[in-house]
């Protein structure tokens, strides 16, 4: 998305915490939110197998530990050496499983290491505290949803969100429609992610 938003601030929640949102496109149209699930997408048994290059990253004594906790802990190591690495590793990790096929190479927004260390250690805060919400406590609201229309786009091989995730809110939320798009992985710029998108908003428009 090319521009400056219309209007953006900082949502209060709870105790320090708070959520940055940003208003985009004609302030006329038809308001749609997108929501996305950031930095607090929680961790489920299912990425056990795509941490292990995080696991390996680890030096020795830490490898038995709890991933989050341990990252959490270089990432705010007294010695800059291990933060750096730390953040190196946290942002190879989010580089190689964003598109489809998995990449190699760090994204190019990773290669300034205060962009790097910043994004490390805000992703790792909220995986910590599983975004503050309780196991299944979306899930278990979904259906107060029912009624209001909703389009989930998800990639089929999408790593980093995936696409079990959105089956199940699909099968709790009544009335939403389930879009998979089946050569894409988790980047919202692959051209099918960005058409579903754009179709789900176009058909909200028409309503």
């Amino acid at each position: 998305m090319h521009g400056i938003p219309h209007a953006h601030g900082m949502l209060e929640v709870t105790g320090v915490d708070r959520i940055h949102w940003e208003l985009w496109g004609n302030p006329q149209g038809r308001p749609a939110v997108v929501v996305h699930g950031g930095p607090g997408s929680g961790v489920q048994c299912w990425h056990r197998q795509q941490w292990q290059a995080l696991r390996d990253a680890l030096p020795e004594e830490l490898r038995g530990r709890d991933v989050v906790e341990a990252y959490c802990e270089m990432l705010r190591h007294p010695d800059p050496v291990v933060r750096d690495a730390a953040a190196r590793a946290r942002c190879h990790w989010e580089s190689i499983t964003l598109q489809w096929p998995p990449q190699t190479a760090l994204a190019p927004r990773f290669h300034d290491p205060l962009y790097a260390m910043a994004f490390a250690r805000i992703v790792t805060h909220y995986v910590r505290h599983d975004a503050w919400l309780g196991d299944g406590r979306i899930l278990t609201g979904a259906g107060s949803l029912a009624g209001i229309r909703g389009v989930l786009v998800n990639g089929r091989f999408d790593l980093q969100a995936p696409i079990g995730n959105a089956w199940a809110l699909h099968r709790c939320w009544p009335g939403s429609e389930l879009v998979t798009v089946d050569d894409a992985g988790h980047a919202a710029d692959h051209p099918g992610i960005t058409r579903e998108i754009k179709r789900a908003i176009e058909c909200f428009a028409w309503d």
